[in-house]
């Protein structure tokens, strides 16, 4: 009778997973009975039952039977489950089961009410009342089977408590059932005779106002949910509660309040534009049809300035005429200064003042205001506006005492403590889109104009730059309108200011400015959480993760994390769906005046050198997961409080470079405006290998065109050697081999100067690879074979692993395949000795070229088909492409028509994930490719 509970003596055991509770609580409900395993299994599964379901029960049996009885012998059924027939039966007695022992209290009361021995019925019916605790079963049914058994446990507290009421009133004794009553009305809110018990017991006990809002909540839940008015019973009970109000005159009030309708909501804002997918659901929820017991309350939150108040008066206008008995308004002020608001007893005092109460029979205590306030609004249909509320103490006593009341809340915070105690529902309030802003501006400056012609694209820049918040375009159109000759491109540049942006937006006289609109939100914030919101504004504009903003805290994670979550609680700061914050870019500009108003210029650049030494050191460990041939020198450890990020495998490296590619680029713009510890071409030559695997060649030569003018700039020679062989790579793709070799000879040079060997070999072997393309073999060969001469005498096994790949390729474009084979075998065997995979693919697509020309073309096959699944593995990009173009070319020679197509659309698909659709000579070999192929349909 409630939730299954099981005692062992005094002590309570776990009856185990949910599915052997539910035997177990269907196996008490039916105690005595025999129950057939066919039907057990219908009434546990919903459908579609296991094969082994049988088994299952059985098992549970075993289960239910040693925690009912731990000393039970093996394969023995105990004292309480007994198989029988193909079934089961529970045996258990009043003293062990509940349902047993409210069956034979009941009977007994029946009996004594039966022999006019009221008063020991009445006892009776206590002791079985008390025993019932919730809905029988407590959420274990999971069919319509079981849920009957338990709707007939239900049933008979139900009738038991209907039958004890009537007994009650009579002996004067109703304040004895009235909490099996309530209990009874929450479990069966349709019930007639269960309510008109109730209002019969609370009547009898003096309680005349709260039989009164029983009546009413059923009356409306009747009307809601199935169209009828309350039977015949609960009218009769209405009068019951009814009669003691008109023949009592001492609970009348001495002056009863004049009946007003109170129509206190602010004007609506007749410039309103946009909302409409946050109307829709304001509407859903006043429209749904539910068992409500107390008011509708909807509170709306977001960011200051974002339009909470706008939304919730232009909705309260449009709803206002379902709330026949009036609407009333409260500012809370829980944003003004740093106090807690409006106090409640004021509030209260100011609400029933609205509801005709003269001040002078206002009582003075709160909780006789909320008792008067309740009674004043119980049964009504009132709409509620409480605007810029601080927190749910101020929205509690405030509600209304009628289910069929609205309350419109807004604030700054989510008010989930209103939700999870109150039921509210709670919206969080977006900026609006780029359309909808630009709408709003238009419709504030629509009888100038300003809005036509060579205006659109400065209104455009406006609205981008306000961050289309709406209390920034607001007063941005009134300024507009008060000057006219005020151009729109004075008020874009003002705004491009990022020192000075929030000048943009004059406060004061009445205006509350987006400044004074953070400042509140700020005010509110922690210490921890004050200061990072300052240190945030130096974050990148992609947005900054928690890992990055624990290295700009300089504090451990946990502690950086709870400030974060206190900044996006306040709507200071928004996470994204891939854990990156952003702030607004106006909040943003409020904290950078802050950071520069309260912390020393040091500390701002020791702030930005962290944030920067993290990505630095973040990338450079995922690059690490590449397994690059080729690295040059570390730099330095990450200073005291810098936490790098640590990807632990290619997969989680390549979905860390995916996810901060937009941020690393900006990191390099960032290091090469100033001096922040963090060298612009380490930043940037940590991504070429990612950016090729994912054919974003474009992006890589943007992201090294950077770096290199900022290592020109201060005369980093070493700096501009590195990111001119980088560079040569995708002039190379481009097809500009001129640039690529001019690039090249400059880095050779730089590190002939310096005597760095190992650089100088890799140099040699790019100079092979742009050679190649231009078809001069010969010389090609002799840069690949000074590269390994260089990488020996260095000791560098890597870069010998990319020359002898290189002398091979060579020696086949010549037609020296087996001295070629002989080379990448080499090569090969390096790979196995470092574990240096990352050039296994392209080594077994040369060697596939080789073994091709030696006519050992079922060789050549399945060293292409080895390169292909190692580059898928290594999403080797423009690399995979080429083998799958070569393999699609070899198949074809071979008269595999169906499987050169098959690599060929394989090679079309990776190419359409490419930047600008690929390297362009890449595409031109593939479209010669398709119309071979076309020849062979």
């Amino acid at each position: 009778m409630g939730p299954l509970r099981v005692w062992r003596g005094d002590i309570e055991v776990d009856a185990g997973p949910r599915q052997q509770q539910a035997l177990l609580a269907l196996l008490l409900a039916q105690h005595g009975r025999p129950v057939g395993l066919g039907e057990l299994v219908d009434l546990i599964w919903e459908t579609d039952p296991p094969a082994t379901a049988v088994n299952i029960i059985q098992k549970y049996i075993g289960a239910l039977r040693r925690m009912l009885e731990p000393d039970v012998a093996p394969r023995s059924s105990g004292s309480y489950l007994a198989r029988q027939g193909n079934g089961y039966r529970l045996t258990a007695g009043p003293d062990v089961l509940d349902l047993a022992a409210f069956g034979r209290f009941v009977t007994a009361a029946k009996a004594a009410a039966a022999a006019g021995r009221t008063g020991e019925a009445l006892d009776r019916y206590g002791e079985a009342l008390q025993l019932c605790q919730g809905p029988a079963g407590g959420g274990l049914a999971d069919n319509a089977a079981a849920a009957a058994v338990f709707a007939g446990i239900d049933g008979q507290f139900v009738d038991a408590a209907v039958d004890a009421a009537g007994i009650a009133v009579a002996e004067g004794r109703p304040g004895e059932v009235l909490a099996p009553l309530r209990l009874a009305a929450r479990m069966f809110p349709l019930h007639e005779p269960v309510h008109a018990g109730l209002m019969a017991a609370l009547a009898g006990a003096d309680r005349q106002a709260e039989g009164l809002a029983v009546y009413q909540s059923i009356r409306e839940r009747l009307a809601d949910e199935l169209g009828v008015d309350p039977g015949r019973e609960l009218r009769e009970a209405y009068l019951r509660v009814l009669t003691p109000i008109v023949v009592t005159p001492a609970v009348v009030p001495p002056t009863a309040p004049t009946v007003l309708v109170p129509a206190q909501l602010p004007p609506d804002l007749p410039l309103f534009v946009g909302r409409r997918a946050e109307l829709a659901v304001l509407d859903d929820f006043v429209a749904a049809t539910t068992n409500r017991t107390g008011p509708l309350v909807i509170a709306m939150d977001g960011m200051g300035g974002v339009g909470k108040s706008t939304l919730a008066a232009h909705f309260a206008h449009r709803v206002a005429r379902k709330f026949t008995d009036g609407q009333l308004y409260l500012d809370l002020q829980g944003h003004e200064d740093d106090s807690e608001g409006v106090p409640a007893v004021e509030a209260l005092r100011s609400l029933l003042y609205a509801l005709g109460l003269r001040g002078a029979d206002a009582p003075e205590s709160l909780e006789a205001l909320v008792g008067t306030y309740r009674s004043l609004t119980a049964g009504k249909r009132i709409l509620v506006l409480l605007d810029n509320v601080r927190d749910q103490s101020q929205v509690q006593p405030l509600l209304p005492g009628s289910a069929g009341s609205l309350v419109l809340v807004t604030s700054r915070l989510p008010q989930v403590g209103l939700a999870a105690l109150g039921g509210a529902r709670l919206i969080r309030l977006d900026l609006p889109d780029r359309q909808v802003a630009r709408k709003m501006l238009e419709r504030r400056l629509a009888h100038t104009e300003r809005v036509t012609g060579g205006d659109a694209e400065s209104l455009d820049a406006i609205v981008e730059l306000s961050g289309r918040l709406p209390l920034a375009l607001a007063i941005l159109g009134a300024r507009l309108s008060a000057h006219p000759r005020l151009s729109l491109a004075s008020v874009v540049a003002e705004l491009r200011d990022g020192a000075h942006r929030l000048a943009a937006f004059p406060g004061g006289r009445g205006v509350r400015d987006p400044r004074t609109t953070f400042a509140w939100s700020y005010r509110q914030l922690s210490p921890d959480a004050a200061r990072l919101f300052r240190l945030l504004s130096v974050a990148l504009t992609p947005g900054i993760t928690a890992e990055a903003a624990t290295s700009l805290s300089a504090w451990e994670p946990r502690r950086t994390r709870e400030a974060l979550m206190e900044l996006a609680e306040a709507a200071l700061v928004t996470e994204d769906d891939h854990g990156r914050f952003t702030s607004h870019v106006l909040v943003k500009a409020y904290a950078e005046e802050l950071f520069r108003e309260t912390e020393p210029p040091a500390e701002r650049a020791a702030a930005v050198s962290r944030l920067l030494q993290h990505y630095l050191h973040s990338v450079l460990n995922a690059q690490s997961e590449l397994k690059s041939y080729f690295r040059i020198s570390p730099p330095p450890p990450p200073p005291d409080g810098v936490i790098a990020e640590r990807q632990g495998s290619l997969d989680n490296a390549y979905g860390w470079f995916d996810r901060h590619r937009d941020v690393l680029f900006e990191a390099v713009h960032v290091s090469a405006e100033g001096d922040h510890g963090v060298a612009p071409w380490r930043l940037a030559l940590a991504m070429p290998q990612y950016l090729e695997s994912a054919g974003l060649i474009r992006d890589w030569e943007d992201v090294v065109r950077l770096a290199l003018r900022a290592a020109r700039k201060q005369g980093d020679a070493i700096g501009e050697a590195h990111l001119c062989r980088s560079l040569a790579g995708p002039r190379w793709y481009s097809g500009a081999n001129d640039d690529a070799l001019d690039l090249l000879r400059t880095a050779l040079r730089h590190y002939t100067e310096h005597g760095m060997t190992k650089e100088q070999s890799a140099v040699r072997n790019n100079l092979q690879a742009v050679y190649t393309s231009l078809g001069d073999h010969e010389v090609a060969l002799e840069h690949a074979r000074q590269a390994v001469t260089l990488s020996r005498l260095s000791g560098e096994r890597q870069t010998e692993l990319n020359g002898l790949m290189r002398i091979g390729q060579s020696l086949a474009e010549l037609k020296r395949f087996e001295e070629a084979v002989h080379a990448l075998r080499q090569a090969l065997d390096i790979c196995r000795d470092l574990d240096q995979w990352t050039e296994e693919a392209w080594i077994r697509h040369m060697l596939a070229q080789s073994l091709a020309g030696m006519g050992r073309v079922d060789e050549a096959i399945e060293e292409y088909t080895a390169a292909v699944r190692l580059g898928g593995v290594l999403a080797q990009g423009p690399t995979q492409v080429y083998t799958l173009r070569d393999l699609s070319k070899l198949l074809l020679s071979t008269g595999d028509v169906a499987g050169a197509r098959r690599a060929f659309d394989r090679a079309v698909e990776l190419m359409g994930t490419f930047q600008d659709g690929g390297p362009e000579l890449l595409r031109a070999d593939l479209g010669q490719l398709a119309e071979l192929l076309a020849r062979h349909r």
